[in-house]
């Protein structure tokens, strides 16, 4: 048995070593050629037939007056298999916290022409920034932008089919699906002003689906350094079965994100806008005792600078974003706004890449909202992250 299970782990090593991703363009801080995790998988196998990758942070939290925690926040696995030149498999398993474990994507993508492949699985919705690029080396900041997961809601994914593409000749890259909606009710969680539509991600887990949702984003590439980004998404949440007739079940959902990032010689900026109209949510609340707002937006801006030598492999960027969020932007029926949802943080810190694919974070966060003397604690944050 111990050389089965020395076996095993030597052709583990092994095969890791072999068909590891190596470091490319996707750990390139110019925008246009930054590819997230999966993009880096796909493109990345250099004739081999698996390709594995990872990427994970530990985090440090320490709110002001409070006891500070130290979390493996995430750790995330990736492996790609190569059917044939046209069919590839992708799959993340990301293990939250040390004790939780989920699927973050895991899809079929099927290279029909150069211009067009054809995708089915679990995949994230393309809307803004993050959500799509949240590999810790991708972004500045301990933690993930508060309007991405406030709004968007990161990391938000599901089971969908669609088709995604480039045309090098326009500038413009492509992406459009078909996907199963939020759900209105995620077992004992609700939609609502505390947490925005975050609640109802499905996550491929026996996910319920009424109505198919549509999504899609164009970015446009034009400008040297500079990438923008026009995403919808359109539809409405899952009701179950036994109440999907009932007034109030579900909510109609519009999201449109605009998203911007550039880079020239040692100097990033980045900003993000992000608005969801919903329908039907007084009969929501009513139905549930809810308090979901009828609009929710938020949108940040960012600028970064390279303290470093612009020629140095290692990177110290000094960086400062304002965000504001709210997901109360807007009220039906009897549901007064409540000002504790409308938040504001500006983030001021240090990212040190001591080398492509490895990160030192630190930062403080001044939080606030429009309750008068509303009381938000200060945040001092440290993390490390990886990815490869």
């Amino acid at each position: 048995m111990k050389k089965v299970i020395l076996s095993l782990v030597f052709g583990a090593l092994t095969l890791t070593t072999i068909a590891q991703t190596l470091q490319d363009s996707s750990q390139s801080l110019d925008p246009q050629q930054q590819q997230n995790a999966a993009q880096r998988i796909l493109s990345g196998n250099y004739g081999k037939a698996v390709t594995v990758g990872g990427y994970g942070e530990v985090l440090y939290n320490q709110p002001e007056g409070d006891n500070g925690e130290l979390d493996v926040q995430r750790l995330v696995l990736l492996v790609g298999y190569k059917f044939s030149e046209k069919v590839q498999f992708v799959t993340e398993v990301e293990f939250e916290h040390v004790e939780e474990v989920y699927i973050e994507q895991a899809f079929v993508n099927y290279n029909v022409a150069d211009n067009i492949n054809l995708r089915a699985g679990l995949m994230l919705v393309p809307m803004g920034i993050v959500n799509e690029f949240h590999e810790p080396t991708t972004f500045n900041g301990t933690e993930r932008p508060a309007v991405d997961g406030s709004i968007v809601p990161s990391t938000w994914r599901e089971i969908g089919v669609g088709v995604t593409g480039r045309f090098n000749e326009l500038n413009l890259g492509y992406q459009a699906y078909l996907f199963n909606g939020f759900a209105s009710v995620n077992g004992d969680k609700y939609l609502g002003g505390a947490n925005g539509l975050r609640n109802g991600r499905q996550k491929g887990i026996q996910s319920t689906i009424n109505t198919p949702n549509v999504s899609a984003k164009i970015d446009y590439y034009g400008v040297p350094g500079l990438r923008l980004g026009f995403a919808g998404y359109f539809g409405r949440t899952q009701a179950e079965d036994d109440v999907d007739m009932i007034d109030g079940a579900d909510i109609a959902i519009s999201m449109v994100g605009l998203d911007a990032r550039y880079a020239y010689n040692r100097f990033t900026a980045r900003g993000q806008f992000i608005y969801a109209g919903l329908s039907d949510t007084e009969d929501y609340n009513t139905l549930y005792g809810a308090d979901l707002g009828s609009a929710l937006q938020g949108w940040y801006l960012e600028g970064a600078y390279n303290l470093l030598p612009q020629q140095n492999k290692q990177k110290l960027f000094a960086f400062a974003r304002y965000e504001q969020y709210d997901t109360h932007a807007d009220t039906d029926g009897a549901l007064v706004r409540n000002d504790a949802y409308n938040r504001n943080d500006w983030t001021l810190g240090l990212s040190y890449h001591i080398t492509p694919g490895v990160v030192f974070k630190g930062d403080y966060q001044i939080r606030d909202n429009a309750v008068s003397g509303g009381d938000v604690t200060n945040r001092l944050n440290f993390g490390v992250g990886v990815w490869f």
